[in-house]
């Protein structure tokens, strides 16, 4: 699924490549130099894996969800989702930690399918705070639990190797809906749970 405009066609690859080398010799650099002649094939084809998010459909991940759960009701949390974005603004890596909950009504989704949709919107340029919503909002839309909760933490190299040059700063950001927002007593049990140590082991 992209969000590319259809007045706005693909580049080819060639092209791509060309780009790379326009700007390596903006950078200061000679493009054909032995140890660059690759770089433009290697940076095209990182930006395949940086952005495949453009190419998946978060709903369509969700699609499949199970009805037996034995009429479980209590939170259905995935911590630390490790997720790796880039900065829509000066296209640098957003590296972080994504807790997704929600509370389901009557279907569940297998748990690897959050870590997917996660994936499927981090990979794309994004802001944290964008990044944030689309996670709730689809499994909200899709699955209609009780309520949904997104809690993201990143570093933003847009802050850390550039600019006002802080290392070690993290941004949190959250999306609470449903009985999350409406409910402190289900809000404050979330909290609790994502506060207890890592489990080391299982």
């Amino acid at each position: 699924m992209s969000s590319q405009s259809d007045s706005l066609p693909r580049p080819t690859r060639a092209e791509a490549e060309e780009a790379v080398r326009t700007l390596l010799r903006w950078g200061g650099e000679d493009p054909t130099r032995e140890g660059l002649l690759d770089t433009p094939s290697r940076v095209v084809k990182s930006y395949e894996d940086f952005y495949s998010g453009y190419r998946d459909d978060p709903r369509e991940i969700l699609s499949r969800t199970f009805s037996e759960v034995d009429d479980y009701d209590e939170i259905v949390l995935l911590r630390d989702i490790r997720f790796e974005s880039h900065c829509e603004h000066h296209m640098v890596p957003i590296i972080g930690r994504a807790h997704v909950a929600y509370l389901p009504r009557s279907r569940v989704v297998g748990i690897s399918k959050l870590a997917r949709v996660v994936e499927a919107y981090a990979r794309r340029f994004q802001i944290q705070e964008r990044l944030t919503a689309q996670i709730a909002n689809t499994i909200d839309e899709i699955l209609q639990p009780h309520g949904t909760a997104v809690i993201l933490e990143a570093g933003h190299q847009c802050m850390t190797t550039r600019g006002v040059h802080r290392p070690g700063v993290s941004m949190v950001t959250s999306r609470m809906l449903g009985v999350f927002r409406d409910n402190s007593d289900t809000r404050r049990e979330l909290m609790a749970m994502l506060n207890r140590p890592q489990l080391s082991e299982f």
